[in-house]
């Protein structure tokens, strides 16, 4: 067997039906596995990872030898097959739970929510056990639920051997035990600060659909939201009629920090930028666009071409323009020339002569 331990003959028994049983186990781990994988996917839960294992007959024979008398068969072992889902929240570990109950059939009597141990050292171990069967019926098997900090504290303790037969003093159990608490109060704020965090979402778009921009300040959040209303579209369809030509949609997150650097702290802020550079940024486009054949532009047009007056309006120069391209494009001496250019054709129209 290659085990190093000895066994008696009950044991090695149950160690005979389980090497006839492995196929069944193996192809019940695949299975249950596909099932909560599919599960979660169907329900948009992301998790860190999905492992799944048989365990070994090495693993199995340390088992038995320190307790092989307390089963009657092998079926009395319920962890065979193990699954454990790991999650990056507290809270998903109860949405994973739900799911479980519902793909498998779970044996409430040998189930056990470690969670509500209140030891000061049971961090890692606070897993959500479940004892299931297939619903077409199967041996039993385990699944284990937990954070993905819970995971990393019980490899480590596992590691640091702080768990094994050798006393540990009692100045580093104390130690433990402080990074423990730790460990658990971390794992609770991060779930509290995603509740926090989903709350504002909401009430920030809740705020863009009323259209309270100026109670919005600018984020990634909240710039994603105002996007939705497609606050650029108008300017782009006009700007796109002057050769007739086609709008091809581009990702417009990478101008928040355009923005940003244009001063723009609000939505509110943004959108007065629109409604004020509107016009100049259309005569730009036309002196620009009325003279080539383009009949393809990025969604992107219009808000380049509103930084653009926007800088112009407020006194900038060609160091200015060069400055904003180099934002909009990563710093190259090609945005020079294009500057040079943009100033070049700016100067003949009107609105740059205004007092």
């Amino acid at each position: 067997m290659g085990t190093n331990v000895t066994l008696d003959a009950h044991s090695e028994e149950l160690m005979q039906q389980y090497r006839q049983l492995r196929p069944t186990l193996e192809k019940l781990s695949e299975e249950a596995y596909n099932l909560m994988q599919d599960a979660l996917h169907e329900q948009g839960i992301y998790v860190t990872a999905i492992e799944h294992r048989v365990k070994t007959e090495k693993s199995l024979a340390g088992k038995l030898e320190l307790k092989g008398a307390k089963y009657k068969s092998i079926d009395n072992i319920t962890d065979l097959v193990g699954l454990r889902i790991i999650t990056f929240y507290n809270d998903d570990v109860d949405k994973v739970a739900v799911l479980v109950q519902r793909i498998f059939d779970v044996d409430w009597k040998e189930s056990v929510d470690k969670r509500k141990a209140h030891e000061l050292n049971s961090f890692g171990y606070n897993s959500l056990h479940y004892i299931c069967r297939l619903k077409t019926g199967s041996p039993r098997f385990e699944v284990q639920m937990r954070t993905a900090l819970q995971h990393v504290w019980s490899t480590i303790e596992h590691d640091t051997g702080y768990k094994g037969d050798v006393k540990i003093p009692s100045e580093y159990r104390r130690q433990f035990n402080r990074l423990a608490g730790m460990m658990e109060l971390i794992d609770d704020e991060f779930s509290r600060l995603r509740l926090l965090l989903t709350d504002y979402r909401r009430q920030t778009l809740a705020l863009v659909k009323s259209g309270q921009l100026d109670d919005v300040q600018l984020s990634r959040d909240s710039y994603r939201n105002y996007l939705e209303l497609k606050p650029f579209d108008r300017l782009n369809r006009r700007i796109a009629s002057v050769n007739q030509a086609e709008i091809f949609p581009v990702s417009l997150m990478s101008y928040l920090r355009v923005l940003e650097s244009l001063g723009m702290e609000t939505l509110g802020d943004v959108q007065r930028f629109i409604d004020e550079n509107s016009e100049e940024a259309y005569q730009l486009a036309l002196a620009q666009l009325a003279i080539t054949d383009l009949d393809i532009l990025a969604s992107s047009t219009a808000l380049q071409y509103l930084c653009l007056v926007h800088v112009l309006k407020k006194g900038g120069g060609r160091d200015d323009l060069k400055i904003l391209y180099d934002t909009i494009n990563g710093e190259s001496e090609a945005n020079t020339m294009l500057a040079d250019l943009m100033y070049q054709q700016a100067a003949t129209l009107p609105f740059m002569h205004k007092e």
